[in-house]
């Protein structure tokens, strides 16, 4: 998902964290205003009779979103969340945040557990085949992470390496056309840094953004930039056939439009989109 071009500046849009005891299609009821460890929605005010839409995330792709217990509570914070906050702001609904691994993101559409998706997702055709996108609201693109010193400038010069990836990502599938590549595939993305750093992979590739920080906060460790890495769009998924995919699309070319998208970019990932 790389970067979204001159977007221009506003403000964001901010909401209450509260707990979610279960997940299920969207429902007019209010939320709670408890905090749990492993899932908490959000709202955003207003009438009492707005619905409530079930999002469905994976909290460990930092600074998509993720857990911050700084406050001394739990909540999923990150670009992600400001996104979907503000645009349930415009279209008068409130949100409740449902963790889980990404892997199983599109089964809770399918299944109607969850009325959408937003999870740094690319729209890749094979996804398509199983749920419906949004316009893209942001771009990115894919950076392999390497020891220091181990210098890697194509995805050649990975072949016969212990790549670790995220299990169902489109990482995971760019790693795939590595010749000989031994693939771990991990549920989470610290999960699949640690490898890095335990010396269980050679390498891993994760999204640039997403990088940075681990970047940032693990000297030991370097980031490649691979030329002619594909762009990643992010998009947020619905089911089949939901009513809420133009109402999205519209909600985000107003953020784009009017610099909210840019401002939210600028605090998550410190500007030059």
């Amino acid at each position: 998902m790389k970067h979204l071009a001159k977007l221009g500046a506003a403000a964001t849009a901010a909401a209450l964290i509260v707990s979610v005891t279960g997940c299920g299609a969207s429902t007019t009821s209010n939320s709670g205003t408890a905090n749990s460890a492993t899932a908490n929605g959000s709202t955003t005010g207003g009438s009492s009779s707005e619905p409530t839409l079930v999002l469905a995330t994976s909290a460990d792709y930092k600074p998509y979103e993720f857990h911050d217990t700084s406050s001394g509570q739990d909540k999923i914070v990150g670009f992600d969340i400001d996104v979907a906050n503000a645009i349930a702001q415009q279209l008068h609904f409130k949100v409740k945040i449902v963790d889980m691994n990404f892997d199983g993101l599109i089964a809770a559409l399918q299944a109607k557990r969850a009325d959408f998706v937003i999870a740094g997702m690319t729209p890749t055709a094979d996804r398509k085949k199983s749920v419906d996108f949004s316009d893209v609201y942001y771009q990115a693109e894919n950076v392999v992470i390497t020891k220091k010193g181990k210098n890697i400038t194509s995805m050649n010069d990975l072949k016969g390496d212990k790549v670790a990836v995220q299990l169902g990502s489109i990482q995971e599938n760019a790693a795939k056309a590595i010749p000989n590549v031994k693939l771990d595939s991990l549920d989470t993305i610290p999960t699949v840094v640690q490898e890095v750093l335990s010396n269980r992979a050679d390498a891993a590739v994760i999204e640039n953004t997403v990088a940075t920080g681990y970047i940032k906060n693990n000297p030991q460790l370097q980031l490649n930039k691979i030329a002619g890495m594909t762009e990643n769009g992010s998009a947020i998924a619905f089911p089949k056939g939901s009513q809420w995919t133009q109402k999205f699309d519209t909600a985000i070319e107003k953020m784009k439009q009017d610099g909210e998208l840019q401002q939210m970019a600028n605090k998550w990932f410190g500007g030059g989109q």
